[in-house]
């Protein structure tokens, strides 16, 4: 068992209080957006005599990871872990399948791109396939609603802009409509320019307040995306999309290429160790609108919620339909019946982070005790996780 350290993203969308209050921190000012936990080689985390996750994993694959996942992942760590805490929306985006994501890696590397060359689309040649359980309220977007149900978000704006893209979805009341839509808002000589942008907000506030609209929250998203992005052709495309609002304990899938926007809240999120983000707007950061539109689907489908399933009397599990990762969350309320420690389902190599609370958590003959925010390591020759204490544990793993 190894203790590993968070690595802090200062993303600008960040909360500056929300992670430093779960971690136990001084708010230093800056946003901290996410909290990362696990081997990308981007930003690893470290054990307490300086080695880097996946330096220590490298050392004995077979061990720390088992045969079965050494062999599945090219004997890295397939997952990582993360605390994310957006204040302000992160960008309208998609992640690319694997196949996709190993073709277009080696086409960078191949230019002699270098990793952090701000021309890269890909840091890696993963997908990225990602689940988020809220620890909060949480909102977002994710997916595109039917044809026709978008058309009803257009009709009776009166902007030219929202006339013509109703119009494309009620001639073409299926994917090919869709996607002509999207493409009108973010490629090249189509894409509108500020002012229309914002005559569409403007026309969004005005029915929202007259009382008239067919989903007043999709009409506040419209006015928030606005006021931390104006002007952004990704305000509008809202429209198009699903809102999701979660409370505590309540989980959401997004598997590669659904287009998806994280607007504000805390939540725990586990994915594919992998880095790779393909934005569409919403962001100061960059658009590549052709290489995004390669990878996103726009088949109409209701957000992918996952229902917990019950393990035994403390432990829930949320499993994603992905060979990479699986997430449970633990609360103990003092020992076991018998006064022994509880068992933690699970198996494999581990990552096992304090929520709540304080726990000790034992395996493999060792102990740690784990706060809110700290986390271990248990590599999957350390056999079954004990824990014991008054808290609330989450659990990483492989399926």
């Amino acid at each position: 068992m190894w203790q590993i350290d968070s690595r802090i993203q200062h993303y600008a969308w960040g909360s500056r209080t929300a992670i430093p209050q779960m971690l136990g921190a001084t708010a230093d000012g800056r946003p901290w957006a996410e909290a990362w936990y696990g081997a990308h080689p981007a930003a690893p985390s470290t054990v307490p005599d300086g080695r880097t996750l996946d330096e220590v994993i490298a050392q004995d694959p077979q061990g720390r990871l088992g045969e079965v996942t050494a062999r599945a992942f090219d004997e890295r760590l397939p997952y990582l872990l993360k605390i994310i805490a957006p204040e302000q929306p992160l960008s309208l985006q998609v992640h690319p399948s694997r196949e996709h994501a190993v073709e277009s890696f080696a086409a960078e590397r191949a230019a002699g791109l270098p990793l952090d060359s701000p021309l890269r689309n890909y840091r890696d040649d993963n997908h990225k396939p990602e689940m988020l359980v809220a620890l909060t309220d949480f909102t977002a977007l994710c997916g595109f609603r039917t044809p026709r149900r978008a058309a009803s978000m257009l009709q009776g704006l009166g902007t030219e802009l929202t006339d013509r893209l109703h119009r494309l979805l009620l001639e073409s009341p299926n994917a090919h409509g869709m996607r002509a839509a999207f493409r009108a808002l973010i490629t090249g000589p189509v894409r509108p320019d500020p002012a229309v942008v914002t005559e569409v907000v403007a026309a969004c506030r005005e029915r929202l307040e007259q009382g008239r609209s067919p989903s007043p929250r999709i009409d506040r998203i419209v006015s928030f995306l606005a006021e931390h992005h104006p002007g952004d052709p990704g305000v509008v495309a809202a429209l198009l999309l699903n809102p999701v609002s979660l409370q505590p304990g309540e989980a959401l899938f997004v598997p590669d290429g659904t287009l998806h926007a994280y607007l504000r809240g805390t939540g725990l999120e586990i994915m594919a160790s992998s880095d790779n983000v393909l934005r569409a707007g919403l962001t100061r950061k960059k658009v590549d609108a052709e290489e995004m539109l390669q990878c996103v689907s726009v088949a109409a489908a209701p957000p992918m919620r996952v229902a917990p399933e019950h393990q035994n009397e403390t432990t829930d599990a949320f499993y994603a339909p992905v060979d990479d990762f699986e997430l449970s969350l633990t609360t103990l309320e003092g020992p076991a019946a018998d006064g022994s420690l509880h068992r933690v389902p699970g198996s494999g190599p581990r990552i096992v982070l304090g929520l709540e609370g304080v726990l000790t958590v034992e395996a493999g003959g060792a102990e740690h005790e784990l706060g809110p925010g700290q986390a271990v390591f248990v590599g999957a020759d350390e056999g079954p996780l004990r824990a014991r204490g008054h808290g609330r544990l989450a659990q990483a793993s492989v399926p």
